[in-house]
């Protein structure tokens, strides 16, 4: 997949790119939703025997329209967002960065410049997509900016239970700890990679060795507490338990969330290694011990829970 980064307004000559079939939305999570916009666009090229493409954005539109959002975090951060879109066979990626110019673009300067001006011959978005100043441009006006350039599709919603699929709900259900939930609307689970840094080190002395996983990118975590994990390393899966949170016990002040697991039956020097962890359920809140004894009794028991939760 070519990854190309534009801003407006970009050079690129329309006569020097591809026809392609394009899905545009901004696709946090890649959730089943999005997976229904983005594989009708990459059938629909193969038909065409075109390129199949994905416009996305960067940052999120709330950060430069909202005063108030200063700062997005993300389920599918872009390093994730593109290896993702490679997986499901996307020929190109435009990013595109949102800042105060391209807002105030009408929906007609969009369609030109981003659009016809990319040479994309049909265009795949979800019947909620807007576009232009203010999202005066969407999917059921569409028409009146093609200049019959291009076709369209619009995909209709996408449900589970008879609601709407989103990134607005799977947010919730990560901030509630409802990560089975959350991973039935993604269609696969949560999934964040980092690199293993020092810590306090007091796992290992109390027998539960951890990796202090630091985050590469700006990834909304789920809600604190003790997760059971899969762990992939080398192309290799391992099984474990993973705590978000202040570590209570050991730091009463402590403000920072920190992301510590616990590998089982793996005990080799990961330092400065990066780790991908997929998260599967939530088992407990984080707690506070009054001794390490009290403590490593309940590792022992989540240790137990999270075994048996795999093994079903």
């Amino acid at each position: 997949m070519r990854t190309i980064e534009l801003t407006y307004p970009h050079t690129l000559g329309v006569e020097d790119l591809p026809e392609t079939v394009c899905a545009i939305g901004f696709f946090d999570g890649i959730h089943k939703g999005h997976q229904e916009v983005i594989n009708t666009a990459v059938r629909e090229a193969e038909v065409r025997s075109m390129d199949s493409a994905v416009i996305t954005f960067h940052p999120h539109p709330s950060v430069v329209l909202k005063k108030e959002v200063g700062h997005v975090k993300y389920i599918t951060p872009m390093k994730q967002k593109q290896e993702r879109l490679e997986n499901l066979q996307v020929d190109r990626l435009y990013i595109i960065k949102f800042n105060k110019e391209l807002s105030q673009l009408s929906p007609q300067e969009f369609i030109d410049h981003f659009i016809i001006g990319l040479n994309i011959k049909h265009l795949v978005a979800g019947f909620d997509y807007s576009f232009g100043y203010k999202g005066k441009g969407n999917m059921e006006n569409i028409k009146s900016f093609t200049r019959d350039r291009l076709s369209y599709t619009t995909i209709d919603k996408v449900t589970l239970e008879n609601d709407k699929i989103s990134s607005t709900r799977i947010r919730e259900l990560l901030k509630s700890g409802r990560i089975d939930e959350a991973n039935e609307l993604l269609g696969r689970p949560l999934r964040f990679s980092g690199v293993v840094v020092k810590g306090d080190q007091r796992g290992r002395e109390m027998g539960y060795p951890t990796a202090n996983l630091e985050l590469y990118e700006d990834v909304l975590l789920p809600r604190p507490g003790i997760y059971a994990v899969r762990v992939i390393y080398k192309n290799e899966v391992h099984e474990g338990m993973a705590n978000i949170g202040t570590n209570p016990t050991f730091t009463a002040d402590r403000k920072d969330l920190s992301i510590e697991i616990n590998i089982f039956d793996y005990n080799n020097d990961l330092y400065g290694e990066e780790l991908t962890v997929e998260w599967f359920k939530y088992m407990r809140e984080e707690e506070k011990y009054d001794s390490v004894d009290a403590l490593i009794t309940q590792l022992a028991l989540d240790e137990q829970n999270i075994r048996a939760y795999f093994s079903k």
